[in-house]
């Protein structure tokens, strides 16, 4: 951390430092701050074999999209780092079956974000997290990720923490492979365990439709039917080490149909064994005209690539009229960040 970002500092005007850790007049009041963060998508996701610490190496380009979480946290001076308690607002969009699925203990995402900020805060308090949900629940799109990386910026914000985004990311690196990305948001390739993220050039915005189902599935248990499917065909797997330089080259120059034939996901073959189902969208949508498709990261969300916008929103029509929920969303977008 910047020593002259101390926590327990505030910069002033003047250029002065005054001290207000430990001054009861400083925030005698409940402060609130509201963080955005948005959903991912995995326009490109090689899996490697499983590895002896019980993980997977992979190789992915990360997009960030226009559908987001918002997290809210009020402080409640007085009281221990201890006590966070967590609700889900009712202006969340999603099934309400899927959100009463959202665990309000310390095993909740954003609730271990605040905790790992307020352990190297020098002033930190309880604090109340409302969250807003509109990316699937267990989708495959990162949303648990994306609470997680808006309670860090929070509580890094409402704690005067001072964590630069390297900071910020270390700590997400240890809640999951995701939450770095969802604070750097924009788009990135992701090695490793999808965590060792490098930018890359995305400037201009791609067109996409999303179809959520009204189920989630297990990460882990994707992972786990990938291995078995691997096993029972025999196949030879090798360790990722790249994505494909098309990919990369679509993304900088922002043509959606020298994208389309470079999506994929190797995880795919293992979502749709687990939901059969997840076959008769992806063959409605590339029949309703998407240029290309695929089931987003561990599934079930299902995200179709469009030519543009007028074509995202038609596409998202078509499919609506087949029974289904259909969003238009575009990215890449930007990563975790303070909305109010």
């Amino acid at each position: 951390m910047d020593s002259s970002k101390k926590a327990g500092t505030r910069h002033t005007a003047s250029g002065t430092v005054d001290p207000f850790v430990g001054d009861p007049a400083w925030a005698p009041t409940p402060r609130r701050v509201k963080v955005r963060a948005p959903g991912k998508i995995n326009a490109f996701f090689r899996v490697g074999p499983l590895r002896e610490d019980g993980y997977h190496g992979v190789a992915s380009t990360y997009l960030a999209v226009s559908l987001y979480e918002e997290v809210a946290i009020t402080t409640k001076p007085g009281t221990p780092a201890t006590d966070i308690t967590v609700s889900i607002s009712p202006e969340s969009s999603l099934d309400a079956e899927l959100l009463a699925s959202i665990p309000l203990d310390a095993s909740n995402l954003a609730v271990r974000a605040a905790l790992l900020v307020a352990d190297i805060s020098e002033n930190p308090c309880g604090v109340h997290i409302e969250i807003t949900k509109h990316v699937p629940i267990a989708g495959g799109m990162g949303g648990g990720s994306a609470d997680a990386a808006a309670a860090l910026v929070a509580c890094d914000s409402l704690w005067h923490t001072g964590l630069s985004w390297e900071e910020l990311s270390q700590l997400g690196s240890e809640l999951g492979a995701d939450v770095p990305f969802a604070l750097l948001g924009g788009a990135a390739v992701g090695l490793g365990i999808g965590d060792q993220l490098t930018a890359a050039l995305a400037p201009t915005p791609l067109h996409w439709v999303l179809v959520p189902a009204d189920y989630g599935l297990s990460t882990p248990v994707v992972y786990g039917t990938l291995d078995k499917l691997r096993a029972s065909s025999g196949a030879e797997v090798a360790e990722p080490g790249e994505v494909e330089a098309g990919v990369l080259a679509a993304l900088r120059a922002g043509d959606a149909h020298a994208l389309a034939p470079w999506l994929h996901n190797d995880l795919q073959a293992a979502a749709v064994s687990l939901a059969p189902g997840l076959a008769d969208v992806l063959a409605q949508g590339e029949g309703a005209g998407a240029l290309a498709s695929l089931v987003s990261g561990s599934g079930p969300t299902v995200a179709f690539l469009a030519v543009d916008a007028a074509h995202a929103e038609d596409l998202a029509a078509a499919l609506t009229a087949n029974g289904h929920e259909a969003w238009a969303v575009e990215g890449p977008v930007h990563g975790a960040h303070i909305v109010l």
